[in-house]
Formats: C-alpha cells, structure tokens, sequence
C-alpha cells in the first residue's frame, strides 16, 4: 500500500509501505475511503512533537471500510463503514471508565499517527477497534463524519464545554482555522449572546460568520481588547476560546475575559506561553486546557443527522489518494489558498 510517511522535521513522503496486520485480536484493519489533514500533523511536521518518529505514517482521522477483524471484535465485521476516532480508547482502565479516553492507561489516547501508523494511507490497522470507531449512519457522507473523527470533539469537548458555555455568554474564539470554526459551530449549541471570533485573514473571518460568528475581528487592523471591551460595558467576555497555539494568543484570550471568567485553551503550543498569575488570581480566572477525548462524539453525530450540525461546509479542498503531497501543500499554505479542511479520498 502507500501511507504518507514522516521522516523528521520538514520531510515527509507518499510512498509505498507493508500492507497493516491484524497484531491483537482487538485490532481490525479499515481500507481508508477518506482522510484529512490536521493542525496537529502541521506541528508535528515543525518538530512540536518529538514523540513522533521517523518512519511513522502520519494522520489520526478517517472513515472507511473494515476489511479484516480480529478474534476478539465483538462488534464490527467487514464491510461495516465506520469513522475512526483521532482517540483510541482500550476501554476498561481507570481513565476509560471516567470517560477521559485521552489519558487510556493501557496503550490509548492519541495514538494515531503519533506513536503507532496513522490514517493516511490505503490501509490503517486500528487498536481497541470496539471502542475506537463508530460505525457510519446511513445516510450520512464520508465528509460529514471524517469532521466528527477530531475537529468537532475536540473544539466541543475543549473548547465549548471546558469553557462551560452558557446561553446569553459573549464568547470569544481567538483562531479561525478549522478547530476555531468548528468552536463556532458548537459554541452556537448552547445559544450564546454573541460569538466574536478573532483572526488576521480575512477569509476565515468570512467563513466564520457564514458559520454563525456575530462579529468577527482582524486583530492586524483593530485592537482587539478595545473591541471587546466596547460590546461589554467593558467588563470583557464570559469565556474566551483559544484555538491557535502560539503564546501571544493565550495571552490575549487570558487578557480578554471578565472578572469570573473562562479560558479555554485548544490550540497545540510548541513553545512557552507566559502566565501571568499575578493578574489573574485575583480576577477568579479559570483555565482549562486539555486533550479530546471523544466523549461527544456519538451525540455530535446524532445532532449530524438530525441537522443542527453541518460539519462538511468546513471542506474547501478535495483530492485524489495519489495528490496527498499536493494536499499537505495547499493545507500548510492556507493564507494563501483559503484551505480550512482538505479531504482526502479514494479514487
């Protein structure tokens, strides 16, 4: 088969590799129909996750079809379509049963791409496959689930829910890649007073507010902390959603909600960010930050088909298996090409 393989920082190709095996009788091995690109394999590319080594196929999200289970697979057979979670969950640890998939004790979490083989490629094994897929409702595409594999959780479960959004909230998105508009989708579950969302491209503020973002704000032209001072008598926003990842933007969400208010930090942070506590303890600030754990995702996708949630108006971008090189291009450049998600499909 061929997998979109890592081979350090910077450096990555789409080559032909071994077909996967079935290693654990919970494995089942998915012939890939779609696949997308993430921030994350963008950092990972940047050298943000050392744990990732070379030779490692990349990704951690895709639907596609079983071909082959293992002896212990109870639930699933081939020729089932099913979305495979950015999460893998062995289910029965300490941190499965409280429902933090991400922190699985027992060789989960974010596995993915990461420290196992990933989902770009014509094949992908899956650990915990009982509980690492779900399978895909009739009815519904590959490109309104392959949204639900991480964006949708992780901008719901990190962002909408850490930051305890309530309705009446001004909320606050810094970050209008695809994680920040999915933020907005979600965010507008909860019937928020308004939802800002800041940026410094104009195309994804538009896409934002197509999305349902009230006002959006390009922060090279406007002064963002003025702004939103202006649409709350200057107390700031209930809760501010960080969905960049560089510390300048943590900063300024910490910087941009009221007294009792919430920071929700999503964005991948590959340096530093300054905590400036001397400030924030006595304005009772809470921060939250934290890894999905896909949770949610059987609710995201029921609200998926009974249409409260249109997750596929996030895909700009379409191509083949062989373009994937092109596909990583058009993603890294997305100032200049307007990408927010790209899809990957079988041919």
């Amino acid at each position: 088969m061929h997998a979109m393989v890592f081979h350090g920082p910077g450096n990555t190709s789409w080559e032909e590799i071994p077909d996967p095996t079935i290693q654990q009788g919970t494995d089942v091995i998915v012939r890939v129909d779609a696949v997308t690109i993430c921030g994350t394999d963008l950092h990972i590319l940047k050298g943000d996750v050392p744990e990732v080594s070379a030779g490692r196929v990349l990704g951690h999200e895709a639907g596609g079809t079983v071909t082959d289970v293992g002896s212990a697979v109870r639930t699933l057979q081939a020729g089932d379509r099913v979305l495979i979670s950015c999460i893998s969950a062995c289910g029965s640890c300490r941190f499965c049963r409280e429902g933090r998939y991400g922190q699985c004790l027992d060789g989960g979490g974010w596995i993915l791409g990461h420290l196992i083989d990933g989902t770009q490629a014509e094949l992908v094994r899956v650990p915990f496959a009982d509980t690492s897929t779900y399978r895909i409702p009739a009815g519904l595409t590959d490109e309104q689930m392959l949204m639900l594999a991480d964006i949708l959780p992780t901008s719901y479960e990190v962002g909408v829910r850490n930051g305890r959004v309530e309705p009446g909230d001004v909320v606050v998105i810094i970050g209008a890649g695809p994680i920040g508009l999915a933020a907005v989708l979600t965010a507008r579950l909860y019937s928020p007073g308004r939802i800002v969302v800041v940026d410094v491209a104009d195309n994804r503020l538009e896409a934002a507010h197509k999305l349902g973002a009230d006002i959006v704000i390009n922060s090279r032209t406007t002064d963002v902390r003025d702004a939103v001072a202006a649409i709350t008598d200057g107390l700031g926003a209930d809760v501010a959603i960080e969905a960049v990842g560089v510390p300048e933007t943590f900063e300024l969400a910490v910087a941009l909600v009221r007294p009792g208010g919430r920071v929700a930090n999503i964005g991948v942070h590959g340096a530093s960010a300054t905590l400036h506590l001397k400030n924030v303890w006595i304005r009772d600030l809470t921060i939250t930050t934290g890894l999905v754990d896909t949770l949610t995702t059987p609710t995201l996708i029921r609200l998926v088909q009974t249409g409260q949630l249109d997750p596929a108006a996030l895909v700009t971008h379409r191509f083949g298996m062989h373009e994937f090189p092109a596909a990583y291009d058009v993603f890294a450049r997305a100032q200049e090409t307007d990408a927010l998600k790209v899809v990957v499909s079988r041919t």
